[in-house]
């Protein structure tokens, strides 16, 4: 790949070479400070380069015709918010675990937060070792890159190489991650490579065929990733995250709306070639459920894994009874999380109701139980909500637990979201920061998407549905404290899992495989996996309000959940049991 190393660089303590991809002008300058104009040479491939004599913290946009001067898509910080000056930023930081290479993929648990909503990049860092006490191996953090306004999910980001300054600078995230690191946590971004958001993306008045106007997405033209100018400034953003703050991993939001695999399988070589020493560990969501992407026992040079929707759908649907949206593909829950458990994918080319009947997904049973990573909910399953409910309201209290110990002790790789580990009973809502029309359309869109819902029927019941660009939006979608925890009872049972993952489970994880899962009755299932050691690992749950037939093991009973012992070879309402059989 031939490197554009687009943006702002700091050459010297006061020199600054300036790289713009502007492929529809002729002209364009780079204006320092609001005042002085340094005018910029035509290269190849339309990139206009300048030399500068200007140092760290120096504001600049790119001046692209008379009347319009813009920021730098490739800014790595701005001097505001997204329509002001960026900053030339100085990327050395005095690393105090500079040797940190990171954890093998099978040993992780991730949480997944909302830097806003955990008081930004010192409020995360606050709460790591927290964390890494709890057992949790990785944070994951929503994605940073600098949107409009104050408070916003990210997935509105329009400038992907700039942290966002509400959530700090970028040294407060280099000492976040340096921090985590220091503790044994990694520490992983959400990135957003399909769309940009609706407001401050400028790229189409300079550099029109970055989008492909033929190929449409939820958020309009797609990206062109034909192009390999494209394709290099979203190659060289993800190295960037990786290189310059030091990153464990990326996640990659929605890649089914990113019409290239091969950009997908370029990404992950360059990645893999520039970090051969590191464990970097490549995250996909993928409603395609498309196999060929991850990795298997052989091929080490594709994603490491995807978030498997398919697997909290049938546990949510087991949980809730809920069947209306992308839930109504699940209507035999215990029957489909069982080949979950044991294939990966319930969806694996089967005829999908919620889109038309189309088949989804291609087989999945060949992949090691790490390439999925599995969840009771995260940022998408409650905040896609009208009411951003989470489980802890909408479940019986009882069924949380053998849900945990269902999350925790298969050899998937689990993923819990801020406030799970306590119960958190706080929403957590879709929020943004947008204003005059842009946040009119947004609030109507918002409503009008669950108009076909029977809860929202009545146009008065969908007015109450929270505006996402109110500001006690987001306020309500900030958890409590973590306080008091030592005496919570699920916090204890979240330690007692990990704790037991780590020691039992994990070391054990590379070569493990699936022997067989069976749904019980509609509400339970029951599955095992012979793991690296050739023990034997089974887990069995039930989730509704009857005993069900289960079969024990003669091994040593790992976890066990619910209102009374099995016995009698029956598993009782509202419990869990994991045992291990060794050889």
């Amino acid at each position: 790949m031939k490197a554009a190393n687009l943006g702002a660089h700091l050459l010297s303590p006061n020199q600054v070479r300036f790289r713009l991809w502007a492929p529809d002008c002729d002209v364009v300058a780079v204006r320092l400070n609001g005042r002085e104009n340094v005018a910029m040479q035509l290269g190849e491939d339309g990139i206009f380069e300048a030399l500068a004599s200007c140092g760290e913290g120096t504001r600049y946009k790119y001046q692209i015709t008379p009347d319009l001067a813009v920021p730098d898509p490739a800014s790595r910080g701005q001097s505001g918010d997204v329509h002001d000056d960026s900053l030339v930023i100085d990327p050395h930081y005095a690393w105090r675990h500079e040797d940190w290479k990171g954890r093998p993929w099978h040993e992780t648990v991730v949480y997944e937060l909302h830097p806003g909503a955990m008081g930004g990049f010192a409020g995360v860092s606050e709460q790591l070792e927290r964390l890494a006490k709890l057992g949790v191996t990785a944070v994951e953090l929503m994605p940073i890159a600098d949107f409009p306004g104050r408070h916003n999910w990210g997935y509105d980001g329009v400038l992907p190489y700039a942290p966002d300054a509400a959530y700090g600078t970028p040294d407060e995230l280099k000492a976040l991650i340096d921090r985590a690191h220091g503790l044994g946590l990694q520490v992983f971004l959400d990135v957003v490579y399909n769309h940009f958001g609706p407001d401050g993306n400028y790229l189409s008045s300079y550099a029109s065929t970055f989008f492909d106007e033929r190929i449409h997405t939820p958020w309009g033209a797609a990206i062109n990733f034909q192009l390999a100018p494209v394709r290099r400034f979203f190659i060289e953003n993800a190295i960037y995250w990786l290189r310059d703050y030091r990153f464990d991993g990326l996640r990659f939001d929605a890649v089914h709306a990113i019409k290239n695999d091969e950009f997908l399988a370029a990404m992950a070589s360059d990645i893999r070639e520039t970090f051969p020493d590191r464990h970097i560990h490549l995250i996909l969501e993928n409603e395609n459920n498309e196999a060929a992407l991850l990795n298997t026992t052989s091929d080490h040079r594709k994603f490491d894994a995807q978030w498997t929707d398919d697997w909290h759908h049938c546990l949510h649907v087991l949980l809730t009874g809920e069947e209306e949206g992308y839930y109504e593909d699940f209507q035999n829950p215990a029957v489909q999380l069982a080949r979950c458990l044991s294939e990966g994918f319930a969806y694996q080319g089967d005829p999908s109701t919620h889109a038309g009947g189309k088949p989804r997904g291609s087989p999945s049973g060949h992949l090691p139980p790490t390439a999925f990573v599995i969840c009771l909910q995260n940022h998408d399953q409650i905040g896609n909500r009208a009411m951003g409910e989470r489980l802890s309201v909408l479940a019986a209290p009882q069924a949380i637990p053998p849900a945990v110990a269902l999350l925790l002790l298969t050899p998937h790789i689990p993923m819990i979201f801020m406030g799970d580990e306590w119960g958190e009973t706080r929403p957590f809502l879709f929020f943004t920061d947008h204003h005059d029309q842009l946040a009119d359309a947004v609030r109507e869109g918002r409503r009008k998407e669950f108009a076909h819902f029977a809860a929202f029927t009545d146009p008065a019941k969908r007015a109450k549905i929270p505006d996402p660009n109110d500001r006690t939006t987001f306020e309500m979608s900030v958890p409590n404290p973590p306080e008091n925890l030592a005496h919570n009872g699920l916090y204890e049972f979240y330690h007692k899992c990990l704790s037991t993952r780590m020691t039992k489970v994990a070391p054990h994880l590379p070569g493990a495989k699936a022997i067989s899962a069976t749904g019980l009755a509609h509400l339970g299932v029951r599955a095992q996996w012979q793991l690296g050691n050739g023990s034997v690992l089974t887990v069995a749950v039930n989730f509704g309000g009857e005993p069900l037939p289960a079969e024990t093991g003669k091994g040593e009973l790992l976890v066990t959940t619910g209102p009374e012992a099995f016995h009698e070879g029956k598993l009782p309402a509202f419990s869990a049991l994991v045992w291990l059989d060794s050889e």
